[in-house]
């Protein structure tokens, strides 16, 4: 089993206490683009006919991000109303979704597509999922340990980041570690 997840997959997970309790479900992923990770989810209430709630699940509220759910340790880590997401958004935050990776020698590596996260406790942007640009486009997974600039428009990553792409989520650890050790020596 992988410790990485496409945020698109986390889209209608449960949201479960420690205790059991099912208290709603993830409904989008908000982003704040000055720091290049995730700010807070947004929530619906469970089931068929539910619709938006107006509160949010902050990031460093969640206790865990598996699989299957995301635990939270009671329902008081859901903030009482939706403001971070509103305020993040609003002052341009919220989605990377479109923007485009470059490097920092100007080559661009292609477009968003979708965001990759850690799993486990302490879950994480871990990088992006991307269409690459040019002649017969494909998606890669892009490891992004160290951005350089991040805006609701563009990335801007090391030049080393396009040597270390994987097709899967069970190649992007390696992808991850060989970014990371060339990253290392560079500096």
């Amino acid at each position: 089993m992988t410790d990485f997840v496409r945020a698109s997959e986390m889209a209608r997970l449960p949201v479960v206490t420690l205790e059991g309790e099912d208290v709603a479900q993830i409904k989008d992923i908000v982003f704040d683009a000055a720091r290049g990770s995730v700010r807070c989810f947004t929530l619906s209430g469970r089931g068929l006919l539910a619709g938006p709630l107006k509160r949010d699940l902050p990031w460093n509220k969640v206790h865990a991000l598996g699989p299957d759910a995301v635990m939270i340790r009671d329902e008081s880590a859901l903030a009482d109303d939706d403001r971070i997401s509103k305020d993040l958004t609003a002052s341009g935050g919220g989605n990377v979704i479109g923007a485009r990776v470059m490097t920092e020698s100007g080559s661009s590596l292609g477009r968003i597509v979708d965001v990759v996260i850690t799993g486990g406790r302490k879950p994480a942007v871990a990088g992006y999922e991307v269409e690459t640009a040019g002649r017969g486009s494909h998606r890669v997974l892009l490891p992004v340990i160290k951005p350089v600039a991040v805006s609701g428009e563009m990335v801007l990553v090391p030049d080393a980041t396009g040597e270390f792409t994987a097709g899967d989520l069970a190649g992007f650890p390696e992808a991850m570690r060989g970014l990371r050790r060339r990253l290392e020596r560079e500096t």
